[in-house]
């Protein structure tokens, strides 16, 4: 075959050339189609192109495409990963100021087991007026942060673009919500909008590292003392990939991410799974102690994705025994997030944000903790709906990231880590960078805040609530089966205040009596 188009390509060239001014436009594209052919007989490195040459390429580029297909042409509104339809639609809606409605009634099946809704009122409540924020800061805090209902979750400089940061801090500074900084430094586009921030430190430092990669507590201070930072949270793990670390290569490392890293340019960055600055849970309450002295009395906190529920009541008898506390816990699902993660991690590692946030409520009740620490949420946190849930379920405040990104333009082209977004937001390119309209995506972020925390407030209404601390797990309830349906206050187990030191359950005992302050117990 591929030899006969080779032929008629070399026939039609000597036919054509003596009788038509174009005689290219047929030969050429013959010539092209048979050498493409001949090339796929004699490589080696794909089967199917050596036994169906030229054609075989339609099965890599359909197989290219294949995600837009899926997204744009076959999924339902309400079944798409990781998000859907509905939900990407409601964020674009609001993030215009458009009317996030539906006519017609709700596509989902309500009597599919795990179909969950919230309880309504028969006495409703009046909206509040101005939505409600959350005190940040235990009896060690001497600068106190109030913290609104929905904030930007962590997104490093370097993962999002420089526009993205600016957009993402902006839209924060004018809705007066705070923006976590992610672990990637404290860059300029976090600082220039002057939005409040949350400065987040991971395993590499970056931002406060010294050259051999340990924790430098003098840059700490004098960055964290900025009047911008109002809050500052280690990151033990997260939930895209929880134990494993990082690499940013070199050919990433450019002068401007450098400088704000403290790394070298044009050399690979490696953040280590583990941290240098503690190894036992006493070690991590004295750290976060330690940031909240050199912060001037900043709100100290951490973030992680909840394993290990042993290891988790080590760290609260570490706290009662060192007298100290984080000011707040930010609790991150193995639903993923923004960073790029191998897939075993993103599918099978991890507990969800559901079970993450029952496990640390609980502890930190059972404990007596519970009054003094906030529990932020962190997952797949984009409506209304999914913020009530969350603080039904022990949270007292939301972060986003994801739905954020949507806000900025997102498409969920899922093209994060290739430095190749469509939209601007993942890349490091100038020229795709440029296409993220700041002042625009600024307005955007803030609307789309703005909304969904009116959203959540005009649930809370319908169940005849007005301050997030008075729901109940009563009030949130699961379809477990197709004629039967559970609230969470009978799914879960709910401990009462200091239960565990009074006495644990027997489905808390063991867990309860090998946690040891001084070691991470498996």
């Amino acid at each position: 075959m591929i030899v006969l188009i080779l032929v008629a390509g070399l026939g039609a060239l000597a036919a054509a050339a003596g009788s038509s001014p174009y005689w290219w436009a047929v030969a050429l594209p013959l010539l092209a189609v048979g050498a493409l052919g001949a090339w796929d007989l004699v490589q080696r490195r794909h089967s199917v192109l050596r036994n169906y040459p030229v054609l075989g390429h339609l099965r890599f580029l359909m197989e290219r495409i294949r995600p837009e297909l899926q997204q744009y042409f076959v999924e339902r509104n309400y079944d798409g990963r990781p998000f859907d339809r509905d939900v990407r639609s409601i964020v674009y809606e609001r993030a215009k100021g458009v009317d996030a409605e539906e006519p017609f009634g709700t596509e989902r099946d309500v009597y599919e087991p795990g179909y969950e809704f919230l309880v309504p009122s028969m006495a409703p409540c009046p909206v509040p007026d101005d939505p409600p924020r959350v005190r940040i800061g235990g009896p060690d805090c001497t600068r106190p942060y109030d913290m609104a209902l929905l904030n930007v979750s962590a997104m490093s400089f370097g993962s999002l673009s420089a526009n993205a940061i600016l957009a993402l801090n902006g839209g924060a500074a004018a809705g007066g919500f705070a923006h976590d900084t992610g672990e990637g430094g404290l860059s300029a586009y976090h600082l220039r909008p002057g939005g409040d921030l949350v400065w987040e430190i991971g395993t590499g430092y970056f931002g406060c590292r010294t050259d051999q990669g340990d924790f430098d507590p003098a840059e700490f201070a004098d960055k964290a003392a900025h009047d911008h930072v109002k809050c500052v949270s280690l990151k033990l793990s997260q939930g895209a990939k929880p134990g494993i670390g990082g690499v940013l290569p070199g050919a990433k490392v450019n002068a401007e991410i450098a400088g704000v890293r403290d790394v070298p340019e044009g050399r690979t960055v490696i953040s280590p799974p583990y941290h240098r600055v503690f190894s036992t849970p006493r070690e991590l309450v004295r750290f976060i102690a330690r940031m909240r002295e050199l912060s001037g009395g900043k709100p100290a906190g951490f973030k992680l994705c909840v394993g290990s529920r042993r290891q988790f009541l080590a760290v609260c008898k570490a706290m009662l025994e060192e007298g100290t506390a984080p000011d707040f816990i930010i609790v991150d699902g193995a639903e993923g997030g923004t960073g790029a993660a191998p897939l075993e991690f993103a599918d099978h590692v991890g507990t969800p944000l559901t079970e993450g946030l029952l496990t640390v409520h609980n502890a930190l009740v059972g404990t007596g903790l519970r009054d003094r620490i906030r529990i932020g949420a962190s997952g797949k946190i984009a409506t209304g709906t999914d913020l009530v849930k969350r603080m039904v379920q022990g949270a007292d405040y939301g972060n986003a990231a994801r739905a954020m990104m949507f806000a900025v333009g997102c498409i969920q082209a899922q093209r994060c880590h290739t430095n190749t977004c469509p939209t601007g937001v993942t890349t490091q390119d100038p020229r795709r960078a440029r296409a993220l309209d700041v002042r625009d995506k600024t307005a955007r972020v803030r609307r789309f805040q703005e909304a969904t925390v009116a959203s959540a407030l005009q649930i809370m209404a319908s169940m005849g609530v007005t301050d997030p601390a008075d729901l109940r797990p009563h009030m949130l309830r699961r379809r477990v089966d197709p004629v039967t349906e559970r609230s969470y206050e009978e799914l879960y187990e709910w401990l009462g205040p200091g239960q565990l030191l009074a006495g644990p359950p027997a489905s808390w005992a063991a867990d309860w009596q090998a946690a040891d302050p001084d070691r991470f117990t498996v």
